[in-house]
């Protein structure tokens, strides 16, 4: 995966040139990013089922991370979770000003959706196809996906979830992220088959990540460097709050395991999307 890494790194950087006020917030909240998974699937996806990776597709990979990247920014506002830090340094509101970051994450969302009209309006011949890769990760992205998953997490704060209730936070907040990038990288690299199926390997590999970041944040500090319990993670809604531990672990594998069957079902042109998919679950049990 490092050419993709590579390949996201140095596109992020072009679209985010420039030493105002603003873009010096937004390049905080998007570098130095995490391991980029979700960007890096959709390429995996494309590559797989049509044999290669262009600058269309990066440009959507890269709008994908933008996405994720806003709302990092927004969910560590006092106003959500209320977080001073992110990956080990001060959060965006934390380095800026509150107002300031509101503004960083709002503009993140506009530059992602930028970056897919520009590729949409300036190629005819791909625009159903980057067209319908819009569609996907806009549905993803909004109220009837993450940011609807995000709005029913802080419904349920301080109240004592039920694994329905769970369930259906999670496949808003992060599973359907993934599944879009599954289906929009599909899309982007010429893929004819069920869509339906992919959605479903997508928001199986989304949802096992999730079970599998709750189970960490049970168990360690927000560094994942000691093993001590996180005692904000106690009040927290989570998988584990609401399954267990070891029913948590037990439903992880089984999520895993379903996804990568499927995986190994459909005719690929290249293993990359069964290695994208084993490289996001590789810290499993």
């Amino acid at each position: 995966m490092t050419d993709y890494s590579s390949l996201i790194e140095v596109r992020l950087s072009e679209l985010t040139l420039g030493e105002t006020p603003l873009m010096n917030a937004m390049r905080y909240g998007l570098f130095p990013g995490g391991k980029r998974l979700r960007p890096k699937l959709l390429l995996a996806v494309c590559e797989s089922v049509g044999g290669k990776v262009y600058p269309g597709a990066v440009d959507f990979a890269c709008a994908v991370e933008m996405i994720h990247s806003y709302s990092l920014v927004h969910d560590d506002l006092p106003a959500m979770d209320d977080d001073d830090f992110r990956r080990g340094r001060p959060s965006c509101h934390r380095k800026f000003g509150e107002a300031e970051a509101i503004l960083a994450g709002d503009a993140l969302l506009n530059l992602a959706y930028e970056t897919m009209a520009n590729r949409l309006a300036g190629d005819t011949a791909c625009a159903e196809t980057y067209a319908k890769a819009t569609c996907e990760i806009a549905l993803a992205a909004g109220h009837g996906g993450m940011v609807g998953g995000q709005m029913s997490d802080i419904a349920l704060e301080g109240l004592e979830a039920d694994g329905a209730e769970i369930i259906k936070m999670i496949e808003g907040k992060t599973a359907a992220l993934f599944a879009a990038c599954v289906k929009a990288g599909a899309a982007l690299g010429g893929y004819r088959g069920e869509n339906v199926v992919l959605g479903e390997i997508g928001k199986k590999i989304g949802f096992a990540f999730q079970i599998l970041d709750d189970i960490h944040d049970a168990s360690y500090d927000q560094y994942g460097t000691a093993a001590v319990k996180n005692t904000a993670a106690k009040h927290k809604n989570t998988y584990v709050s609401a399954h267990g531990d070891a029913k948590a672990r037990e439903d992880f594998k089984t999520l895993k395991s379903e996804a990568l069957a499927t995986i190994g079902s459909l005719q690929l042109k290249t293993g990359a999307f069964r290695e994208m998919a084993e490289i996001i679950l590789n810290e499993g049990f």
